[in-house]
Protein backbone atom coordinates (compact mmCIF):
# COMPACT_ATOMS: atom_id res chain seq x y z
CA UNK A 1 0.00 0.00 0.00
CA UNK A 2 1.10 3.33 -1.13
CA UNK A 3 0.49 5.64 1.43
CA UNK A 4 -0.31 9.63 0.52
CA UNK A 5 3.02 11.75 0.65
CA UNK A 6 2.67 14.84 2.74
CA UNK A 7 5.38 17.61 2.78
CA UNK A 8 5.59 20.08 5.39
CA UNK A 9 6.99 23.13 6.46
CA UNK A 10 8.63 23.26 9.43
CA UNK A 11 9.11 26.71 11.64
CA UNK A 12 11.09 26.60 14.62
CA UNK A 13 12.28 29.15 16.92
CA UNK A 14 14.41 29.13 20.43
CA UNK A 15 15.35 31.64 22.41
CA UNK A 16 16.59 33.05 25.83
CA UNK A 17 16.58 35.72 28.00
CA UNK A 18 19.77 36.35 29.22
CA UNK A 19 22.75 33.71 27.47
CA UNK A 20 21.78 31.65 29.36
CA UNK A 21 18.91 32.30 31.11
CA UNK A 22 15.40 31.33 30.85
CA UNK A 23 14.45 29.56 27.78
CA UNK A 24 11.93 28.53 25.22
CA UNK A 25 10.82 26.94 21.55
CA UNK A 26 8.29 27.54 19.40
CA UNK A 27 7.60 25.08 16.42
CA UNK A 28 4.62 26.05 13.84
CA UNK A 29 4.03 22.81 11.09
CA UNK A 30 2.26 23.76 8.03
CA UNK A 31 1.15 21.60 5.12
CA UNK A 32 3.48 22.30 2.19
CA UNK A 33 0.91 22.41 -0.40
CA UNK A 34 -2.11 24.47 1.01
CA UNK A 35 -0.73 26.39 3.85
CA UNK A 36 -2.54 24.59 6.50
CA UNK A 37 -1.66 24.71 10.16
CA UNK A 38 -0.74 21.04 11.54
CA UNK A 39 0.77 21.77 14.43
CA UNK A 40 1.95 25.03 16.60
CA UNK A 41 3.61 24.67 19.85
CA UNK A 42 5.80 26.70 22.92
CA UNK A 43 8.01 24.68 24.69
CA UNK A 44 9.58 26.11 28.21
CA UNK A 45 13.34 24.99 28.62
CA UNK A 46 14.42 26.50 32.07
CA UNK A 47 17.53 27.77 32.01
CA UNK A 48 19.66 27.81 28.98
CA UNK A 49 21.33 29.24 25.98
CA UNK A 50 20.06 30.81 22.53
CA UNK A 51 21.95 28.18 20.86
CA UNK A 52 20.22 25.54 22.91
CA UNK A 53 16.87 26.65 22.68
CA UNK A 54 17.38 26.62 18.75
CA UNK A 55 17.96 22.86 18.78
CA UNK A 56 15.50 22.25 20.91
CA UNK A 57 12.72 24.12 18.74
CA UNK A 58 14.18 21.66 15.85
CA UNK A 59 14.17 18.56 17.27
CA UNK A 60 10.99 19.28 18.84
CA UNK A 61 9.38 20.13 15.35
CA UNK A 62 11.13 16.89 13.45
CA UNK A 63 9.49 14.75 16.10
CA UNK A 64 6.20 16.48 16.04
CA UNK A 65 6.58 16.19 12.10
CA UNK A 66 7.74 12.80 12.10
CA UNK A 67 4.43 12.03 14.36
CA UNK A 68 2.38 13.19 11.54
CA UNK A 69 3.98 11.29 8.87
CA UNK A 70 5.73 13.42 6.90
CA UNK A 71 7.99 12.57 4.32
CA UNK A 72 9.32 15.59 3.51
CA UNK A 73 10.55 18.49 5.68
CA UNK A 74 10.89 21.83 4.83
CA UNK A 75 12.59 23.27 7.88
CA UNK A 76 12.95 27.26 7.98
CA UNK A 77 14.75 29.06 11.10
CA UNK A 78 15.55 32.40 11.63
CA UNK A 79 19.48 31.14 13.49
CA UNK A 80 22.06 31.08 10.96
CA UNK A 81 24.48 29.25 12.75
CA UNK A 82 21.69 26.08 13.03
CA UNK A 83 20.94 26.28 9.61
CA UNK A 84 24.59 26.39 8.49
CA UNK A 85 25.48 23.52 11.03
CA UNK A 86 23.09 21.51 9.89
CA UNK A 87 23.33 22.14 5.99
CA UNK A 88 27.22 21.59 7.07
CA UNK A 89 28.53 24.31 5.95
CA UNK A 90 29.66 24.87 9.25
CA UNK A 91 31.44 22.37 12.09
CA UNK A 92 29.40 21.77 15.43
CA UNK A 93 32.50 22.84 17.85
CA UNK A 94 30.12 23.83 20.62
CA UNK A 95 30.40 20.72 23.23
CA UNK A 96 26.59 21.16 24.46
CA UNK A 97 25.90 21.66 21.01
CA UNK A 98 27.34 18.25 19.84
CA UNK A 99 24.56 15.83 21.06
CA UNK A 100 21.72 17.86 20.08
CA UNK A 101 23.53 17.97 16.44
CA UNK A 102 23.82 14.63 16.52
CA UNK A 103 20.11 14.12 18.09
CA UNK A 104 19.10 16.09 15.06
CA UNK A 105 20.73 14.29 12.47
CA UNK A 106 19.03 11.06 13.51
CA UNK A 107 15.82 12.06 13.43
CA UNK A 108 16.35 13.23 9.95
CA UNK A 109 16.96 9.86 8.99
CA UNK A 110 13.05 9.31 9.61
CA UNK A 111 12.04 11.66 6.08
CA UNK A 112 13.03 10.92 2.52
CA UNK A 113 13.95 14.47 2.63
CA UNK A 114 14.73 17.28 4.80
CA UNK A 115 15.98 20.87 3.46
CA UNK A 116 17.27 23.73 5.67
CA UNK A 117 16.89 27.27 5.23
CA UNK A 118 17.58 30.36 6.58
CA UNK A 119 15.01 32.75 7.02
CA UNK A 120 14.59 36.69 8.34
CA UNK A 121 13.44 37.05 11.66
CA UNK A 122 10.03 38.31 10.36
CA UNK A 123 9.19 35.21 8.12
CA UNK A 124 9.63 33.29 11.37
CA UNK A 125 6.94 35.72 13.58
CA UNK A 126 5.17 32.48 14.36
CA UNK A 127 7.12 30.52 16.04
CA UNK A 128 8.98 33.11 17.75
CA UNK A 129 5.52 33.74 19.46
CA UNK A 130 5.21 30.55 20.86
CA UNK A 131 8.57 30.82 22.44
CA UNK A 132 7.97 33.88 23.99
CA UNK A 133 4.43 32.64 25.50
CA UNK A 134 6.34 29.40 26.66
CA UNK A 135 9.19 31.76 28.32
CA UNK A 136 6.39 34.14 29.72
CA UNK A 137 4.05 31.16 30.83
CA UNK A 138 6.93 29.12 32.50
CA UNK A 139 4.70 26.18 30.71
CA UNK A 140 4.49 24.47 27.67
CA UNK A 141 1.76 25.48 25.18
CA UNK A 142 0.93 23.07 22.61
CA UNK A 143 -1.94 22.88 20.48
CA UNK A 144 -4.39 19.87 20.70
CA UNK A 145 -5.25 18.98 17.73
CA UNK A 146 -2.02 17.07 16.70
Amino acid sequence: MDRKRLAVTLHVDGGSRGNPGPAGAGVVIRNADDGTVLFEGGYYLGRTTNNVAEYQGLLRGLEKAAGLNADETRVHSDSQLLVRQMNGEYRVRNAGLKPLFQQARQLCGRFRQVTFTHVRREQNADADRLANQAMDLRVNVEDASA
